[in-house]
C-alpha cells in the first residue's frame, strides 16, 4: 500500500482571508513575531499496493489537478511513501 500526503495552499498573490484572520488573531494574542499566515488544507490518501510507484505518482497528480486542488488559485505538493503491513 502507498500512503500519500497532499498539501494544498493558496498561490502567492491570491487573497487568503483565513490566513489574514489567523494572523490578526495571533498578533492580538501577543505573537508579534508572526509576519504572515497562509491557511491551506492537508489530505492523506491510501493507494492500492497493486500500483507501481510511477502509477501512484501519476494518479496523485491527476487527483490533485482534477479535485484536491484548484490549480487556478491554489498550489499543491504531495509525498508518497510505501507502507508495509507493520506500519499500517
Amino acid at each position: 500500500m502507498y500512503r500519500a500526503k497532499v498539501y494544498v495552499y493558496p498561490k502567492e498573490g491570491i487573497l487568503d482571508p483565513q490566513g489574514k484572520a489567523v494572523h490578526q488573531i495571533l498578533k492580538n494574542m501577543g505573537y508579534k513575531a508572526v509576519n504572515g499566515v497562509r491557511v491551506g488544507k492537508f489530505v492523506t490518501l491510501e493507494l492500492n499496493s497493486a500500483l507501481t510507484e510511477a502509477e501512484a505518482y501519476q494518479q496523485m497528480e491527476e487527483m490533485c489537478q482534477k479535485l484536491l486542488a484548484n490549480p487556478i488559485i491554489e498550489d499543491y505538493r504531495f509525498e508518497i511513501e510505501k507502507v508495509t503491513e507493520e506500519q499500517e
